[in-house]
C-alpha cells in the first residue's frame, strides 16, 4: 500500500511539473505573439527564445521568431528561422510564403518561386502568391511563363485590376505598347484608383515623348501611392522637358526626402540647380554623388566647373585632373584647367596644357585624331551613358521600370533608426548593473562575486559595458559616496580592507569621469597585490578611456595604450576564462585596427559566453572593415535576435549593399 502511495505522488508529482512546464511556454508564446502585435519585435524574439531553448522541438516559436525578423529586415535570419519550422512542420502554407518574401529580399527570385510553387500544392487559391510568383517571374524576366501565370490569374480573379495592370507591364516590357495601353484600360475600367496602372501608362508616355500626358498620369499616381520614390523621379523628368523646374526640383526634393541615397535625384537636381544657377547647393549634391560613387567622371566634371565659377581654383584643378587622368583626349578639360592654372599664375603648367591642345589641333588637321579605347569604352557607366558632351544633361534610369510591391503587410520600425558604426563599449567594473535596455541578462564574473561575497563591499559591484551619463542626483551621491569610502580608507588599519575599498572608490571614481584618481588607486591596489586580475582589468579600462580623451585633444597615447592592453593581458593571464577580458582586449585591437587579432579575441569570448551580444555585435562591425561583409551580416544578425535592436539598422544598410555588390559583380561577370 505504501509503495501504491508513494508512486501515486510521483506521478501526480510527474504530471503537475510537466503542466507547469506547459503552461510557461504556452503563456511565454502568448506574451510573445501579443510583443509581434504591439510591434515590440525585439522584444518578442526574446520570449520565442526562451521557449525555443525549452522545446526546440515546436515549429511555431521558429516560425514567429522568423517573423519578428523579418519586420527588422533581418531576412538572413529569418529565412533560416521558418526553414527551421518548415522541417519541424512542412503542411503550413503561410511559412513558405514568409520564407518566399525573405528570399525576395535577398534578390533570391529562383528559391522564392520554388517556395511559391509548394505553397500553391497545398492551398492553391492564394491570389497574393499568384500574384507574388509573378513578380518574381518580371524580376528574372521571364515573361513568357508570368503572362501565363497571368493568363490563368485573370480567368480566376477577372475582377482584380492589378492582374490586368501587371499583365500591361509585362507587355510593356516586352515592347508592345498597344497590348499595354489595351490592358490598362481595363485595369482602370475596373478600378480607376490603382495607382499601379497609372504608373504603367506613365510610362508609356514617357517612352513616347509625351511629357504632358507623363506628367498628368504620374500626378495621378503620386496621390494614390505617395510614398513611391522612383514616380516623384520620373515626374521630375517630365516637368523638366515642359519647362516646369520649379516642380522639378520640387519633386527631386521629395524623393530625396523619402530616399536620402538616390543617386539619380542628387544627380539630376545638381545638374538642375547649376542651370539656375545655384552653384554652392549644386555642389553639396555633386559632393554627395561622388561620395557614392568616387570614379564618376561626369559628377566630378560638373563638380569642377561648379568650382571653377565659384572661385574655388584649386579644388577645380583637382577634378580636372581627375576626369583628364581617366580621359587624357579630353581637350575642353585641358583648356578649363589650363585657365585655372593662368588664373592662379601658373604659368608653365597653364602652357604645357596648351601645348597639348595645340598638338591636338595640329593632328586633327593632319587626320591624326586619338580615339578612347574598346577597353575605355567597356568602363562606363551603366546608370548612364559617359559622354563628357553631354555633362549637363539629366540622367535616366538604365530601367525605368514600374516599382512593384510584393504583396505583404510586414513593416519593420525598429531598422529604421540611425545607429552609428561605433563599437560597443568596454566592459568594466561598476556600481550600476547591466542593462543594454532590450533584454534581461546579467553579465557574471566569477571573481568579480567571489569579491562581493568574501570582501563585502560598501557596495556591490557589477560587469557592465554601458556608459550612463549621470544627472545631477546620481553625480552628487557618487561624490558623496566618494567622500565616505576616502573615509574608511584614511581610518582603516588592515591592508586588505584598504584593498578592497580601493578598489570600490576606482570604481566609482570611474562612474564620475575621475580617471586619473581612478588610476591612482588601482595602482596602489596593484603594488599592494601584483596578482589582482580585477585592477588590472579595471585599470586597463581606464587607461582606455583616458587614451580616448588624450587623443581628441591631439596628445600622442601609444605609450599609454601600450600599457593598457599590457593590464589586459595580465587580467587574461591570471583569469584565463573570463569571456569579458577577451572582449575587452579584442575592442583594443580593433581600435588599433588590428581586425584580424580582433576578430580571434571575439570569438575567443563567444567560446565561453554564447550569449555575449556585444561580441556578435562588435565582430560584426569589425567583419565590415575588414571586408567581410557576409560573415558581418550573420554577426548582426545574431547580435539583434540577442537584443541589440542597434544592429538591424546596420544589418539594413550593410545587407543592401551586399546584395548590390553582388548583383554589379553578376552583371560585370555576364558582361
Amino acid at each position: 500500500m505504501k509503495k501504491r502511495i508513494i508512486l501515486l505522488f510521483f506521478t501526480t508529482l510527474s504530471s503537475v511539473l510537466m503542466l507547469k512546464a506547459q503552461f510557461n511556454t504556452d503563456r511565454l508564446m502568448l506574451t510573445g505573439r501579443s510583443a509581434l502585435y504591439y510591434e515590440d519585435y525585439v522584444l518578442s524574439i526574446q520570449y520565442f527564445n526562451q521557449v525555443i531553448n525549452a522545446k526546440p522541438y515546436l515549429y511555431e516559436p521558429w516560425f514567429f521568431r522568423g517573423v519578428a525578423k523579418y519586420y527588422l529586415d533581418d531576412f538572413v535570419g529569418a529565412e533560416t528561422d521558418v526553414t527551421k519550422a518548415i522541417s519541424l512542420n512542412p503542411y503550413i502554407s503561410n511559412m513558405y510564403d514568409l520564407r518566399g518574401l525573405c528570399r525576395i529580399r535577398q534578390k533570391n527570385f529562383s528559391g522564392a518561386i520554388a517556395d511559391y510553387d509548394k505553397s500553391l500544392k497545398l492551398t492553391p487559391h492564394q491570389q497574393s502568391v499568384w500574384y507574388n510568383r509573378v513578380l518574381c517571374r518580371i524580376d528574372m524576366k521571364d515573361y513568357d511563363r508570368a503572362q501565363l501565370d497571368l493568363d490563368t490569374m485573370v480567368t480566376k480573379w477577372n475582377k482584380s485590376a492589378n492582374a490586368y495592370s501587371l499583365k500591361a507591364e509585362v507587355f510593356l516590357m516586352q515592347k508592345d505598347t498597344v497590348q499595354a495601353d489595351r490592358w490598362l484600360d481595363k485595369s482602370l475600367a475596373i478600378d480607376p484608383y490603382n495607382g499601379d496602372a497609372w504608373m504603367a501608362r506613365a510610362m508609356i508616355s514617357l517612352s513616347r515623348n509625351k511629357w504632358k500626358d507623363a506628367d498628368s498620369y504620374l500626378s495621378k499616381a503620386i496621390h494614390l501611392k505617395p510614398k513611391t520614390v522612383q514616380n516623384y523621379i520620373n515626374r521630375a523628368l517630365a516637368r523638366y522637358n515642359i519647362n516646369n523646374l520649379r516642380g522639378a526640383m520640387s519633386d527631386y526634393d521629395t524623393a530625396i526626402d523619402l530616399d536620402p541615397n538616390n543617386f539619380l535625384a542628387h544627380y539630376n537636381r545638381g545638374l538642375l540647380r547649376m542651370q539656375l544657377g545655384d552653384d554652392n547647393r549644386a555642389i553639396t549634391d555633386f559632393d554627395y554623388v561622388i561620395k557614392m560613387e568616387p570614379d564618376n567622371v561626369m559628377a566630378i566634371f560638373n563638380r569642377a566647373l561648379l568650382l571653377d565659377q565659384t572661385g574655388n581654383l584649386r579644388a577645380a584643378i583637382r577634378d580636372y585632373t581627375s576626369v583628364i587622368r581617366q580621359f587624357p583626349n579630353f581637350w575642353t578639360g585641358l583648356a578649363r584647367r589650363a585657365n585655372c592654372y593662368r588664373r592662379l599664375g601658373m604659368t608653365a603648367k597653364a602652357e604645357l596644357d596648351e601645348f597639348k591642345i595645340f598638338k591636338a589641333q595640329m593632328n586633327k588637321q593632319q587626320g591624326i585624331q586619338p580615339r578612347w579605347s574598346r577597353s575605355k569604352r567597356r568602363q562606363m557607366r551603366r546608370r548612364s551613358e559617359i559622354n563628357l558632351d553631354k555633362y549637363n544633361q539629366i540622367v535616366v534610369a538604365d530601367d525605368n521600370n514600374v516599382e512593384h510591391e510584393y504583396k505583404s503587410e510586414y513593416r519593420g520600425r525598429v531598422q529604421d533608426r540611425k545607429a552609428d558604426m561605433d563599437y560597443m563599449p568596454m566592459y568594466h567594473l561598476s556600481l550600476m548593473q547591466y542593462d543594454n535596455g532590450m533584454k534581461s541578462y546579467q553579465a557574471f564574473s566569477v571573481q568579480v562575486e567571489n569579491f562581493n561575497a568574501k570582501e563585502k563591499p560598501m557596495h556591490h559591484i557589477y560587469v557592465n559595458c554601458s556608459r550612463r551619463s549621470l544627472d545631477s542626483g546620481s553625480s552628487d551621491r557618487y561624490l558623496r559616496q566618494i567622500e565616505t569610502l576616502s573615509a574608511h580608507i584614511d581610518s582603516a588599519r588592515n591592508i586588505s580592507s584598504v584593498k578592497s575599498l580601493l578598489l570600490e572608490r576606482a570604481v566609482t571614481y570611474s562612474i564620475t569621469q575621475n580617471l586619473e584618481s581612478a588610476l591612482a588607486d588601482l595602482n596602489t591596489c596593484l603594488s599592494i597585490d601584483s596578482t589582482w586580475a580585477l585592477a588590472y582589468w579595471q585599470r586597463a579600462y581606464c587607461l582606455d578611456m583616458a587614451c580616448n580623451f588624450d587623443a581628441s585633444r591631439g596628445v600622442d597615447v601609444q605609450i599609454k595604450r601600450a600599457g593598457a592592453m599590457d593590464d589586459i593581458n595580465m587580467a587574461i593571464k591570471l583569469d584565463p576564462e573570463n569571456s569579458y577580458l577577451y572582449y575587452d582586449r579584442a575592442y583594443m585591437l580593433a581600435e588599433m585596427k588590428d581586425y584580424a587579432k580582433a576578430i580571434d579575441d571575439y570569438t575567443r569570448a563567444l567560446t565561453f559566453d554564447s550569449n555575449l551580444a556585444e561580441a556578435f555585435y562588435n565582430r560584426g562591425l569589425v567583419r565590415i572593415k575588414a571586408n567581410d561583409v557576409k560573415a558581418a551580416i550573420s554577426d548582426l544578425s545574431k547580435a539583434g535576435e540577442l537584443g541589440l535592436y542597434e544592429a538591424y539598422s546596420i544589418l539594413k544598410r550593410y545587407s543592401t549593399e551586399n546584395n548590390t555588390t553582388k548583383k554589379a559583380k553578376t552583371s560585370k561577370r555576364n558582361r
